[in-house]
């Protein structure tokens, strides 16, 4: 099952295109992150998915349901966590979660919502305008579990959270996709990065590439580098290793560019075979933030993305 399929869906205000020729589809269960800079296009695109802004062309599907003649059906099918979600100060967290139930005409229990997104009883008793910010957003995630929807969308979800309060976010996320629900995450890079089976990246409202993250590292160069502390003097060839990129020896560390994350296992095990006695071990891997930023501001150039948009196949 397809939970999101898109063809063409283009969104015009006036002389600018905030969305063009989008082609996107996210298979049931997957955690799909949905990246790209303010003014991408993002917003437009779920606002769109959700039929709360009617695309210029192209059509929308979502949980194999047509966005606008469905919207209704679709919408009790559906959690969504907006940016910045307004909640009612002087209403409880019980009576949130209430409302919640009520639009959705969901049989989830209260009780059951506030144990999953870690709110205790009396937490649920007091006015909203009581909470910190994390508390708000962890209401604000309830809400959306409430019905126990096939499709979620987050935007911005672990805004307000302490680091904990991020790992259950994270624990909640993958407890969900392994029930078979979708979760469509939009522009939290670490997040995206923990969790995401696969990433979208929009940029200026085009797509410009979909990969899971090792694959987006790959095809923008931004592999890993291992470090190596070499006892004695370095006198070994590994440069030709199928796999390395560049070698650099200083100071008794060797650090070895790697395209390919399989080369450093290659590379160890020549090192030893060679005799080199290694004394310590650290690996950096490029993060999820530089292949953004090579996707989004110049990395890459206009045939590169043109050829993306040819050839890239969006299903896994």
């Amino acid at each position: 099952m397809t939970a999101i399929e898109t063809h063409g869906l283009t969104k015009r205000f006036g002389d600018v295109v905030a969305v063009d020729d989008l082609d996107l589809s996210v298979e049931k269960g997957e955690v799909f992150g949905f990246l790209g800079p303010n003014g991408a296009g993002k917003s437009t695109t779920i606002d769109m998915l959700l039929d709360y802004v009617r695309p210029t062309e192209g059509t929308a599907t979502v949980l194999e349901m047509n966005v606008h003649e469905e919207s209704e059906a679709l919408r009790e099918r559906i959690g969504v966590l907006p940016e910045g979600l307004g909640l009612y100060e002087r209403l409880t967290g019980r009576r949130h979660l209430e409302l919640a139930a009520n639009w959705t005409d969901a049989t989830t229990t209260s009780d059951a919502v506030l144990d999953r997104v870690g709110l205790a009883e009396g937490d649920a008793a007091r006015p909203v305008g009581d909470y910190s910010k994390g508390m708000q957003q962890r209401l604000a995630l309830g809400m959306a579990l409430v019905g126990d929807p096939d499709l979620l969308v987050l935007d911005e979800p672990s805004s307000g959270f302490d680091p904990h309060g991020i790992r259950e976010m994270r624990d909640l996320v993958r407890e969900e996709a392994a029930d078979g629900t979708t979760v469509f995450f939009c522009h939290i890079l670490g997040q995206v990065e923990a969790v995401c089976d696969r990433v979208a990246i929009l940029s200026e409202g085009d797509l410009v590439a979909v990969d899971t993250v090792e694959g987006l590292r790959k095809t923008v160069g931004a592999g890993s580098e291992l470090h190596l502390r070499i006892a004695g003097d370095f006198d070994s060839s590994v440069a030709d290793i199928d796999g390395v990129d560049s070698t650099q020896f200083a100071d008794g560390i060797l650090r070895i560019g790697c395209g390919d994350s399989r080369a450093k296992a290659r590379v160890i095990t020549k090192l030893t075979n060679d005799g080199i006695e290694i004394l310590d071990v650290d690996s950096e891997q490029a993060s999820l933030e530089d292949v953004f930023t090579a996707y989004t501001t110049g990395g890459r150039s206009d045939a590169d993305r043109n050829d993306f948009r040819q050839t890239q196949t969006v299903k896994p």
